[in-house]
C-alpha cells in the first residue's frame, strides 16, 4: 500500500499524526509531510483509519 497527500486540501489538523506517527509527520508550517510512501505492513490498518479521518480528505490511497 501506498499513500499520498493532497497539499492544496491539507489544513494541519494533524488527525493523521495522531493516529500514525511512524508515516506520517508535520513541516515548519503544521502540514502533513508522508514519511513512508510505501506503507509498512504492519501500519496499513492505522494508515487507512487515518485516510478515512482526515478531516480534509487531504490523505490518498496511492496503489
Amino acid at each position: 500500500m501506498r499513500v499520498g497527500v493532497i497539499p492544496d486540501r491539507c489544513e494541519g489538523n494533524l488527525v493523521c499524526l495522531g493516529i500514525a506517527p511512524e508515516v506520517f509527520d508535520v513541516d515548519d508550517d503544521d502540514y502533513v509531510v508522508i514519511l513512508q510512501e510505501e506503507v509498512p505492513a504492519d501500519q496499513e490498518d492505522l494508515v487507512e483509519q487515518a485516510i478515512a479521518e482526515c478531516p480534509r480528505a487531504a490523505l490518498i490511497r496511492k496503489d
